[in-house]
């Protein structure tokens, strides 16, 4: 069960730089099962394992609204888990997780506010079981996904070399801030579309029932796990929207860094397959859960690796 400290950090011995950096990583490869390949990609530990640090704090974010405590959260927890978000962001681990984030906050430009939207999305999730339209649920994906977006591309960096016209000296590299929001909410649409019958079971539905009522499918249906044409039609048309948003994502990508590009482009396209293994499993996301098999993940490594050489 997470805890929220009300003690400073010196009341306890903390984790080491080393020791906390491998509770990070030890959390990602637990719980991030298409992520953490992406991130053994990166040839520079030092980003590699700032990666791993923010993972871990955004599972500890995300498990107090959906881990084991759940039923004890509050409002007034997350408020106290924004404070400790101050106390890292100030130098001041208060948890053995924490001392690897406050070194990658000497590392890297990473700025508070997208973890403060984070924490906003876990709000929205204690106070909202439905999502009327697209616009309100857009919202939440920036908030619970798209953040980490921009926190990774402060890790990964931009391609400073890019543009090496004379006319093009005195430019700023461009940072595809818009493209890494877009994958991150294209990537929780697609967790959403794999995750309905399992947040169903809990009694939330993050389709929009703005979607529902054009399919005339019902909220009855879903928790009922009727699979139907109704309901294809309804999943395709979900499905579409999010391919769109990963292609607009994708162009992004040849704006970061030469090191981060494989990573991204390998998380891009291994996500972007379970919306295929969707399409394999006839729709029906009650009873299969969608996944992408290892062999697979391994098969698709040449595809990123081309990506990112010549896009």
């Amino acid at each position: 069960m997470l805890q929220l400290p009300d003690s400073p950090s010196c009341m306890k011995k903390l984790a080491s730089v080393e020791d906390s950096y491998e509770l990070c990583r030890q959390i990602t490869a637990k719980y991030a099962k298409t992520f953490y390949p992406g991130t053994l990609l990166m040839k520079e530990a030092k980003r590699r394992r700032a990666m791993w640090a923010i993972y871990a704090w955004c599972r500890r974010t995300d498990e107090l609204v959906d881990g084991p405590a759940a039923a004890i959260t509050t409002l007034e927890t997350l408020d106290r888990w924004e404070q400790h978000l101050e106390s890292v962001f100030a130098g001041h681990p208060l948890e053995d997780y924490d001392v690897a984030l406050v070194d990658a906050l000497r590392n890297f430009p990473l700025e508070i506010q997208p973890f403060r939207d984070m924490i906003a999305g876990q709000r929205m999730d204690l106070c909202w079981s439905r999502y009327k339209t697209f616009e309100e649920l857009h919202l939440y994906c920036y908030r619970v996904a798209g953040t980490v977006g921009l926190m990774s591309t402060a890790v990964m960096g931009v391609d400073t070399t890019r543009d090496t016209a004379a006319w093009n000296q005195d430019k700023e590299p461009y940072i595809p801030t818009d493209e890494a929001i877009a994958l991150g909410i294209a990537s929780q649409l697609t967790n959403i579309l794999r995750d309905v019958g399992e947040d169903a079971r809990r009694g939330r539905i993050y389709i929009p029932l703005e979607d529902l009522a054009k399919f005339n499918y019902t909220e009855q249906d879903l928790f009922n796990g009727v699979v139907d044409d109704r309901w294809r039609e309804l999943v395709r048309f979900q499905i579409r929207r999010t391919r769109e948003i990963y292609a607009r994502a994708e162009k992004g990508i040849s704006y970061l860094a030469p090191s981060a590009r494989l990573p991204v482009w390998s998380a891009s396209i291994l996500y972007s397959q379970i919306l295929d293994r969707i399409e394999r499993n006839q729709y029906d996301v009650f009873r299969q859960r969608a996944y992408v098999p290892n062999l697979q993940k391994l098969c698709s490594l040449p595809t990123a690796l081309l990506r990112a050489q010549v896009l």
